[in-house]
């Protein structure tokens, strides 16, 4: 599966697992969140803001679907924190996985 950078088709598309398209859901910002534009379906917005703090921090916090009070950090794995620094060292927000 590849990671295919919409907004800005210079840059090479990221080779990343199959298993990734349930994982990329943790890193998303929602349409209409911080300044995210409505996606297509299949298209997500990663803010550069919020990798560049998972990328410092090397963690990511997930909200419990059963407790939203509840935060839940969870450490990156490699291919995670290739993902991440391919979105900041090329200036990409919004993906989408062929």
């Amino acid at each position: 599966m590849q990671v295919v950078a919409i907004d800005r088709p210079d840059v090479p598309p990221l080779e990343m697992p199959e298993r990734f398209k349930f994982q990329i859901v943790y890193f998303m910002t929602p349409s209409g969140e911080h300044g995210a534009p409505v996606l297509a379906p299949g298209e997500y917005w990663i803010r550069l803001e919020d990798a560049r703090k998972w990328l410092d921090e090397l963690v990511i916090y997930v909200v419990s679907p059963l407790d939203s009070a509840s935060q839940a950090e969870i450490e990156l794995t490699d291919e995670q924190e290739a993902w991440l620094e391919w979105l900041v060292t090329n200036e990409v927000e919004r993906v989408k996985l062929v």
